[in-house]
């Protein structure tokens, strides 16, 4: 299995992108932090990791971040706005072609449990950031990279236990802890097992 020292994260000041960052620290990798706003980054993890300052939908921007780098974790969310975006899918397919640039394979990628779901089901305010999260699978899908989607339900500030549930191409259960889910956004395409698999995961029934 190859080695994975260098990861660049793309969502890095969001609320799961933050903990991807921490988490990836505790783990000793090497982290690059892509970001818009340098300012939303915690001045206690500035010193820690390498800040490249970008637009996703620039595709330079997404190019030079992706250089040098082993693997990449794509944690992109439009925060509390559910308008019709294509930020996300888009940002998707340019770091994917980066990484076909620099012959970087390995990728995790965080959508949502929605994606799980018939369509109807799903409360209609999240109809958009559905629409643009199926268009990113779909890229996903079929790229060449080796990749890992990761699709978690309702994501809560409740501390981490590492001790959760992952089912490959459903949701098993209503919630997951935001640092749980950083760990295995980190961790998951370490194991070849995960790869080009839609998982699922959710905190152990107590």
């Amino acid at each position: 299995m190859a080695e994975y020292k260098k990861i660049v994260i793309f969502g890095s000041t969001g609320n799961t992108g933050l903990c991807c960052v921490e988490e990836a620290l505790k783990l000793d990798y090497e982290i690059t932090a892509f970001l818009r706003d340098p300012s939303k980054l915690p001045e206690e993890l500035t010193s820690k990791v390498k800040v490249i300052v970008g637009d996703v939908l620039k595709e330079d921007d997404v190019e030079t971040a992706i250089q040098g780098q082993d693997a990449v974790i794509i944690v992109l969310g439009t925060r509390n706005d559910c308008s019709p975006t294509t930020m996300m899918s888009k940002g998707t397919k340019n770091i994917l072609e980066a990484m076909q640039k620099s012959n970087v394979k390995r990728v995790s990628v965080c959508a949502s449990a929605f994606n799980f779901w018939d369509r109807e089901k799903v409360p209609e305010r999240f109809h958009n950031i559905l629409d643009d999260h199926t268009r990113m699978l779909d890229i996903l899908k079929n790229c060449d990279r080796e990749w890992v989607a990761v699709l978690p339900p309702h994501i809560t500030n409740d501390a981490g236990t590492k001790d959760y549930m992952m089912e490959h191409g459903k949701g098993p259960g209503r919630t997951i802890s935001k640092y749980d889910l950083a760990h295995f956004m980190v961790t998951c395409f370490t194991e070849d097992k995960n790869l080009k698999q839609w998982c699922g995961l959710c905190d152990k029934p107590q």
